[in-house]
């Protein structure tokens, strides 16, 4: 094993753990994790308000694709609840199962045949069709006027809060369930609810503590010694090969390993090229504003067994909506009656939030969308804002990542995780915790780093099977 020296990590979040457990395993004797929150976790930690409702950062779950991964959740001693997957699409004033594009046999006979009618016309042009260069193009070459007019376009746009044009096409994969022609007329004739797609039919949650008690409990079996929270980093010396913190401490290292979004870490390095800075600040992202709404009583009945929805339709702020006490009992009050719901809206440059008026638009469109019933009572209102929530893996991404990346890893540095990488294909909690792990494998002269350089390869499955042959 080749000794990578003395190793700063910046961040608590999947991807730092992922670092520190891989080096603590190795038994490596020289590394730092420091973060400026108050503990682990990032965006997956979770938080309890003052009546007691859990809540997390966004509408996770935990579904893998790496038995590695697996078997570091096993050996937390967590008590899990799993689920089948219940997500659907609220739109025409109905639920349609997810994924969409598989179930339009739920909708009006205009809206179906006007779907169909792109489908086919679609399939009919595509072969024909210069390779899309954004994923405007893509969606319309895949799905077809009908179908982009109805769903794709609204709720991306909502997603996203950008032109769709703005966004390329390396980053669907997984993402978006492509459409089967045949499959979707069968479906039709045979009035079928076509839900099996995607990796996460089936997925585990933590019975206490929400998604926050699993990067808790990864933490807590690491050496705390080694961690330093609410201290961030103010400034980098690539030369010296030292790193400064708000509170003025100073560390050196012979490599350091970021998680933190490349547009806030390129300007505290001092030196950084200008044209390195200007390919970060040219990388896209959205904010996203999370909503708790904790209740009692009052769960309309077809919310029962349902997961998460998305919201396409212009009258709601939010494009998804967990029933986040579904998860869990425990992410309610104990007593008798409480629920609760968990909303999400982005917020970009060009699609811009009034905070204080946003909770109110959320609560009414609710209503609206007959999530919450008539005689339910609002005990919380939790909000939770995040300045960086998704990588919008925007048509520039990949050219702005090969200018920063490499003038990054000539300084040893090296930039990993949801926004250090900036891949949004790859940013799932299980992605992220193995994208540190990789690293120090490929650091240590032990393994490479298939999740960031093959990200179709990391989403096929193949770490599930191969490791468990």
């Amino acid at each position: 094993m080749n000794d990578p020296g003395r190793i700063v990590i910046i961040g608590a979040g999947p991807t730092g753990l992922g670092v520190a457990s891989r080096l603590q395993e190795l038994a490596h004797a020289d590394h730092l994790l420091v973060d400026g929150r108050g503990g682990p976790g990032g965006l997956a930690a979770s938080v309890v308000d003052r009546q007691g409702f859990t809540w997390d950062i966004g509408g996770h779950v935990q579904f893998s694709h790496y038995s590695y991964y697996d078997d570091v959740l096993d050996a937390l001693g967590l008590e899990w609840l799993h689920h089948e997957r219940e997500s659907w699409v609220w739109i025409r004033d109905r639920f349609i199962p997810y994924p969409f594009q598989n179930n339009i046999h739920r909708l009006d006979a205009d809206d179906r045949e006007n779907a169909l009618r792109g489908l086919e016309a679609a399939a009919e042009l595509r072969p024909s069709l210069p390779k899309p260069e954004n994923f405007h193009e893509w969606t319309v070459s895949m799905f077809g006027s009908g179908l982009a007019d109805i769903f794709m376009t609204p709720y991306n746009l909502k997603v996203w809060g950008y032109p769709l044009d703005v966004l390329g096409t390396r980053w669907v994969g997984e993402r978006v369930a492509v459409p089967d022609l045949e499959q979707i007329r069968r479906n039709i004739r045979e009035q079928h609810d076509d839900c099996g797609w995607g990796p996460n039919t089936r997925f585990r949650f933590p019975l206490t503590g929400g998604t926050g008690a699993i990067w808790k409990g990864v933490a807590s079996r690491l050496d705390q010694k080694r961690f330093i929270y609410g201290d961030r980093v103010a400034a980098i010396n690539s030369n010296a090969k030292t790193v400064r913190l708000a509170s003025g401490r100073t560390f050196g290292y012979d490599l350091l390993i970021n998680t933190m979004p490349l547009i806030e870490l390129a300007p505290l390095i001092d030196g950084f090229p200008e044209h390195g800075l200007r390919a970060a600040e040219s990388l896209v992202f959205t904010s996203s504003h999370i909503f708790g709404i904790g209740l009692r009583y009052g769960r309309p009945d077809a919310l029962e067994k349902k997961c998460w929805m998305y919201f396409p339709e212009a009258n709601s702020p939010y494009y998804r909506v967990t029933i986040f006490s579904h998860y869990s009992p425990r992410n309610v009050p104990d007593g008798d009656g409480y629920w609760s719901l968990m909303a999400e809206v982005s917020e970009t440059a060009v699609k811009p939030v009034d905070a204080t008026t946003i909770f109110d638009c959320v609560v009414r469109a609710l209503r609206e969308d007959h999530l919450i019933g008539p005689d339910a009572e609002i005990v919380s209102r939790w909000y939770h804002a995040e300045k960086y929530g998704y990588p919008v893996p925007s048509t520039n991404r990949d050219s702005a990542l090969n200018v920063v990346q490499p003038l990054l890893e000539e300084r040893r540095i090296f930039s990993r995780g949801r926004f250090g990488a900036w891949k949004y294909e790859v940013s799932n909690q299980d992605h992220s915790f193995m994208q540190g792990v990789e690293l120090v494998n490929t650091l240590t002269g032990l393994g490479e780093e298939p999740t960031i350089t093959r990200p179709d390869y990391a989403n096929s499955g193949v770490f599930l099977r191969e490791d468990r042959r």
